[in-house]
């Protein structure tokens, strides 16, 4: 049976609805701690909150080092810059919206990390099936969709999981970001995530071995 874990949190000073009203982030760990990220508070863009990130990460430990951190559904870009900060040693990100992808190089940028960042302006549906990386380098995974995915494009959201599963190399870790709406039964491999609640969100963590 799967770990679960509901963990305390705080509830949001502001409903979902009442749409986004910061125009920056902040990396909260690592060697870019407290450093900056600007970001455009787009509704298209919701940002992983704060303090799941920090929980994430936290989670994770010294398991990013060393890693290539893919974030599939980038928007900000924190989780990557966050898990290079962390001593991931790259960091590829996915982000569609071409806007919001120029602004992610530009955060890159400004940190001094553009050269361990790729952000590929595509589908994440698409980019996954034929530009997995190749090689023995362990992962950290996000998949860190719109939350509707898991209703309008379930069928897709679950055939990316299972690839993202079928596809990480020995000691990769991937996180999956989702609501009430998912029923975390259906994920791969199911007994083996470990699955934690943040209200609206919840945590999956798959260590690979």
């Amino acid at each position: 049976m799967a770990r679960q874990r509901k963990a305390a949190a705080r509830s949001d000073d502001r409903s979902e609805a009442d749409g986004p009203r910061e125009t920056s982030l902040r990396i909260i760990g690592g060697s870019m701690r407290h450093r900056k990220l600007v970001y455009s508070g787009e509704p298209h863009t919701r940002p992983m909150k704060e303090r799941v990130r920090e929980a994430v990460f936290n989670l994770v430990g010294p398991g990013v080092k060393g890693t290539h951190a893919i974030d599939l559904f980038a928007g900000t870009g924190a989780l990557g810059l966050e898990a290079i900060s962390r001593g991931a040693t790259r960091a590829t990100l996915i982000e569609r919206h071409f806007p919001t992808a120029a602004l992610i190089r530009q955060n890159a940028a400004a940190l001094g990390v553009a050269d361990q960042t790729a952000v590929e302006p595509a589908n994440a549906f698409i980019w996954l099936q034929s530009h997995t990386p190749v090689g023995d380098q362990p992962w950290l995974a996000f998949c860190s969709p719109p939350f509707a995915f898991y209703v309008d494009r379930l069928p897709e959201m679950l055939s990316m999981i299972g690839l993202l599963v079928e596809r990480a190399p020995p000691l990769s870790i991937l996180v999956v970001e989702f609501d009430e709406n998912f029923d975390s039964n259906l994920l791969p491999e199911f007994d083996a995530w470990d699955i934690r609640s943040y209200p609206p969100a919840t945590i999956a963590i798959l260590h690979r071995t």
